[in-house]
This record gives C-alpha cells, structure tokens and sequence, in this order.
C-alpha cells in the first residue's frame, strides 16, 4: 500500500529536478542581456569621436585645441581648409561633425552616419556658438529617409532579422534532428532566404525605412541570415539543448550590442566598440548604412565580414558533419559489439544444452 505514495513522491521530486535543471537556461539568459545591455548602453560617453573645424588660420586652431583639451578625450578635434573637404569626410565617415565658425556659425552633420553622434556633436558645437553669441546653423549632409527619421530603423530591422534566424536554428536543431545534416543545412539556407525576403518588405513596402538599394539590402540580409543558420545548426550538433543560449550569446548579447545601430563604438565601452570592427551585426548594420546613404564607401570591407561569418558557419556545419560521422561509427560498432556478444552467449548455451543431454 505504501509503494503507491511513494513511487509518486519519486516522480514528482524527479520532475522537478527536470525543471530546475531546464530553468537555469533562462536565468543565464537573463544575466547574459542584462550584462549585454546595461554594459553596453547604461552610460554612453564619447570617446575620441572625429570632428572638424574648418579654417586654417590662427583662430581655427584654437578653437579646436581648445575643444580638444576641454573634451578631455571625449573629442578627436583636426581643422581642415575648406567646407568641400569637411563634407567629404561626413560623406565618408571619417568624422561626425564639421563646424564652421563665423558671424553666422554653421554644424555640419550626417544623420545617416548615427544620430546618436550627431545629437552628440550638435550639444557641443551648440555650445561653442552661444559663447559666440549666434545662433547655430544644423546642415545635415547625409539625412536618412523619410520613414527613418531616428535613422535607427536599420538597427531594428537588424533585430527582426535575426530573430527570425536564430528562432529557426531551435526548430531545425531541434524538431529537425532525426534529418541528415545536408537535408538541416538545405534547410537553414532556404530559411535564410526567407527570412531576408521577409526584412526587405518590412524596410521598403512596408515601413520604407530606405527608399532605394533593396537589392543589395536584399543580399546582405540573406548573407547575414544564412550565417546565423549555418553556425546554429552546426553548433546544435555538439551543444544540444544548450544552443539556444549559445546563439544568443553570439547574436543577440554581443550582437546587437556592438552593431552600432543605436551609439556608434565612438560613444561606447570599448569592449562593444572592438566587437564593432569584425562582428556580422555591425557588417550588417554598417553595410547597408554605406550601401543606401554613402555611395558604397567601405563597402567591401563590410561585405568580407558579413563573408566570414558565413564561411564560419560552413566550417562549424564541416565539423558538425565529422562529429555526427564519428558518432554513427561509433554507434554501429556498439551494436555489432553487442550482436556478436549475443552470438557467443547463443553458442554458449547450445554447447551447455548439448553437454546437459
């Protein structure tokens, strides 16, 4: 009679332990964004953020030594000769403001570059021509489009496309397990490409977060997602239940982190602005930034990036592969080890039922 309560106090205790065990999942989640975010967006300060002051006589010099030594390192001041140059380094993103002094001073910025930066230069700059006692001109030499006034939409479609990726590693990861892994990969690309067709209606139809380039924003999109795919898939193969927190890790903690969609590493922890230089939600973010609003400068650089991780992606799948390979060896060599040992207790008992008669 006892057994009964018993046996069911036994099941219920190993329930539990099953759910404590799955829960430590997202509680790592939850330090993980928290550190992520709070590490990376708590407190933004600029740090070294390039700016000219256009002139080239004595007055020019001053005043951006000055900036300069008042900035404390918040500022990486240079005068250039003319407006013409200074334009070109915004068009270029060799710096985040211009300022040109006079009777009527005017801020010249690229909003497409940040807003966060260029909100960041205009609060100095605004300064500067007070002391002056003029007001200040804004002239925004790169502005966005007009359904992304913040120019941060690029950073949300970033967003988007990633969770749409990573969300879909789980599946084919998980429900897709029992599937040859080429069949997984077939899969992760076709999803990938879905995925991208789905970003490129939600940033031009849909939302018109950009009114031109969406076939090369079509391509990166798919570059991007498909790495993501790749890498999940191959890294389920060894991570199992815990890949959902590995991606995360790599493309949400970190990711979204230093893609500089919202403060550009300029204004960030230096940890997140040297992720920013070779990690694929900055080639992403930064990518489609140069595609549609800078004429293509630095493009290739970000292209190689976004490339890289979608070579990394092919490698993980390549060990994957041997892993799982190793694994079906090593499997098949059990059960022949077990049917031959079944073999031999066979004939074992034959010659003992021959010998009993």
């Amino acid at each position: 009679m006892s057994a009964g309560p018993s046996s069911a106090s036994g099941s219920t205790a190993g329930a539990l332990r099953h759910v404590l065990s799955h829960l430590v999942t997202p509680l790592l989640m939850c330090i993980g964004m928290g550190l992520a975010y709070l590490g990376a967006f708590h407190a933004p300060q600029p740090h070294d953020l390039r700016v000219d002051v256009v002139g080239s006589g004595a007055s020019a010099q001053v005043l951006a030594q000055t900036l300069q030594d008042k900035g404390d390192g918040a500022l990486s001041v240079r005068t250039v000769a003319d407006r013409d140059i200074a334009v070109n380094h915004l068009r270029t993103q060799q710096s985040y403001g211009a300022y040109v002094p006079g009777g009527s001073p005017e801020l010249m910025v690229a909003t497409a570059s940040s807003d966060t930066s260029a909100t960041v230069v205009q609060k100095v700059f605004t300064e500067v021509a007070a002391e002056q006692g003029a007001p200040l001109e804004v002239t925004d030499v790169a502005p966005t489009a007009e359904g992304d006034p913040t120019g941060q939409g690029i950073f949300f479609l970033l967003v988007a496309v990633s969770i749409g990726s990573y969300a879909s590693v789980a599946v084919i990861g998980g429900a897709g397990a029992v599937l040859a892994l080429r069949i997984r990969a077939g899969l992760a690309v076709a999803t990938s490409f879905a995925v991208s067709l789905i970003g490129v209606a939600f940033a031009g139809p849909v939302f018109g977060l950009v009114d031109h380039g969406l076939g090369g924003l079509w391509a990166m999109a798919w570059l991007y997602s498909a790495g993501i795919l790749l890498i999940g898939v191959g890294l389920h193969t060894f991570l199992k239940r815990w890949t959902t927190l590995g991606v995360m890790l790599l493309f949400v903690m970190l990711n979204f982190t230093s893609s500089g969609g919202i403060f550009r590493p300029e204004v960030q922890p230096g940890f997140f602005g040297a992720l920013h230089a070779f990690w694929n939600g900055a080639g992403f973010v930064e990518g489609v930034r140069s595609h549609v609003y800078f004429g293509g400068h630095a493009l290739g650089g970000h292209l190689l990036v976004l490339a890289l991780w979608f070579v990394a992606g092919l490698a993980v799948l390549g060990l994957a592969g041997l892993a799982e390979a190793r694994r079906r060896r090593e499997k098949a060599e059990t059960a022949r080890q077990a049917a031959r040992a079944r073999a031999a207790a066979g004939v074992e008992e034959e010659m003992e039922e021959a010998v009993g008669v």
